[in-house]
């Protein structure tokens, strides 16, 4: 037994038929497409996790110069 109940067979005559359809060149620049665009989302999250820095956290002042100058 494959995936889910689906045999090798049956998904082989599946990708078959999409190919079929859509044609390998249309396929490809699918692929590709959707590969450039997970690989900018996991690009903007790592940006997004880098520019929090310890001024985000709670009880920390924004600017800590700022409040050492005001004393």
């Amino acid at each position: 037994m494959g995936i889910g109940g689906i045999s090798i067979w049956q998904l082989l005559i599946i990708l078959a038929i999409i190919i079929m359809l859509f044609g390998t060149k249309r396929l490809r620049t699918l692929g590709s497409d959707l590969g450039s665009a997970v690989k900018g989302f996991r690009k903007s999250m790592q940006d997004d996790g880098d520019t929090s820095g310890p001024a985000d956290e709670p009880g920390q002042p924004d600017n800590p110069g700022k409040a050492s100058k005001d004393k």
